[in-house]
């Protein structure tokens, strides 16, 4: 069993209101805790299957782990609560590779990162927790702050990285490329993927955020990426997914007209409550974009273009929000008006994209790629949400035992928004530090609930 007794004397020392700095840095570590991990002897275990039929309830694990050593400029951090990303799922799948050539890679680089190869992977590239001990050189942060993480981890050795750090060489996403991530009861990070949890926020809610808002920040509204302005016409595909949901609120808050693409009734139902007005539901409008496997029909893109116009008072999509991939690349490229963008982030239903170049060179349309965000992006994404600007879009959360089922769900999307999962944090709820700016927000905080 993990160190039981430690681990409470963790949470007890964190949900006690009174609680000072040196309250936590007193506190002996456990030697070891729980946490959700892959095998690198189960990667085979779906080989031959589809996507669609693989089962991340037979690959995800919890197990006891011992704690890692802590490296300078690093952070333990003891992890309330954590979410559920796609690239969880993906890592649960071993698609499109296994995760441990990852680590292999990284564990080369150092001594140090050697620490990362290991036979287990502990998922998760989001938490929201308190800082338990820091490494040498670490200054901004100590024991007992409460924040949340960004999964950019970067080591700027290179001059590539020092003007946007998604650009360095060895930038990696933690808990996807590196090793003891959020979905776990303590977790090991880079100091400065460390930012303040917003007081008005629970910690499953506080956990949701980060790596999609994050993400459709630098996707939508850095200059990296779109670079969104007022009067915008967006189409956002899964409008009210974990991702999409996101991108529709900084559309809104962003002066821009997000044009929503969800896939039933009661997920344009949440777009509305966000403040979106222009929804296309494409289950019910039966939108079919390929005849078959192998032929796209460019008759539903055109339909889908009147659609939007019909939406838009006769105005083309300035931005097309991609991360479907494969299924829907060939539309959003068709309705993205004359020198417009079409900014992709994932793949989530195939990453061989295919489309009719016409519409891209004779239109003098532009194709971006962008991934995560660099540590600049991430710190404004976050700032959004300490002011009340950005919301969670939280639905529901899991014990950190049945994190699987959670990941089976998101990969099956079922879900709304994000998934959450408790870690040390015994109960929904806790965390809240600013009751009087959480009333204020309470509606839009529980939208997906």
């Amino acid at each position: 069993m993990p160190d039981s007794h430690a681990l409470s004397e963790l949470r007890a020392a964190i949900s006690a209101p009174d609680h000072t700095p040196e309250d936590i840095a007193a506190l002996p570590l456990p030697e070891s805790f729980r946490a959700v991990t892959v095998h690198k002897k189960d990667t085979e275990m779906f080989r031959g299957m589809a996507s669609a039929d693989k089962d991340p309830r037979k690959s995800l694990r919890v197990d006891e782990v011992p704690m890692p050593e802590l490296g300078p400029g690093e952070a333990l951090v003891a992890v309330m609560a954590s979410s559920v990303n796609y690239n969880t799922v993906w890592s649960s799948l071993f698609e499109p590779l296994p995760t441990f050539g990852f680590l292999e890679r990284y564990g080369r680089t150092s001594p140090l990162a050697k620490r990362h190869d290991l036979p287990y992977h502990i998922l998760g590239s989001d938490l929201a927790g308190v800082v338990l001990r820091t490494g040498p050189g670490v200054n901004v942060w100590k024991p007992g702050d409460e924040v949340v993480a960004h999964c950019l981890s970067v080591e700027l050795e290179s001059p590539d990285g020092h003007d946007d750090t998604m650009l360095d060489p060895a930038q990696r996403i933690w808990g996807f490329e590196t090793n003891f991530g959020g979905l776990a009861e303590i977790a090991l990070v880079k100091a400065n993927q460390l930012m303040p949890k917003a007081a008005h926020l629970t910690w499953e809610e506080a956990a949701a955020p980060g790596l999609v808002n994050s993400t459709a920040y630098r996707q939508l509204v850095s200059r990296n990426g779109a670079g969104m302005k007022q009067g915008d016409n967006v189409l956002i595909w899964g409008a009210s997914g974990g991702l999409g949901s996101y991108a529709t609120q900084l559309a809104l808050a962003g002066g821009a007209n997000p044009v929503c693409m969800v896939s039933s009734q009661r997920k344009a139902e949440v777009c509305r409550a966000m403040g979106a007005e222009a929804i296309i539901d494409r289950s019910a409008e039966d939108y079919r974009f390929w005849t078959d496997e192998h032929t796209q029909n460019p008759r539903e893109w055109k339909r889908l273009g009147a659609r939007i116009r019909e939406l838009t008072g006769g105005e083309d999509v300035d931005i097309v929000f991609e991360h479907p991939g494969r299924e829907t690349f060939g539309a959003s490229v068709y309705v993205t008006r004359r020198g417009g963008t079409i900014v992709t982030c994932a793949s989530t239903s195939g990453y061989h994209h295919e489309f009719d170049n016409r519409y891209l060179w004779m239109h003098l349309k532009r194709i971006v790629g962008t991934h995560f965000a660099n540590y600049r992006e991430a710190w404004e994404a976050n700032r959004l949400v300490v002011k009340g600007r950005i919301h969670p879009t939280l639905s529901c959360t899991y014990p950190l035992a049945d994190t699987a089922l959670a990941v089976h769900d998101v990969h099956r999307n079922v879900h709304q928004g994000k998934v959450g999962v408790l870690c040390l944090a015994p109960a929904e709820g806790l965390g809240v530090r600013d009751e009087e700016m959480r009333a204020k927000h309470l509606d839009a905080i529980n939208r997906f609930r």
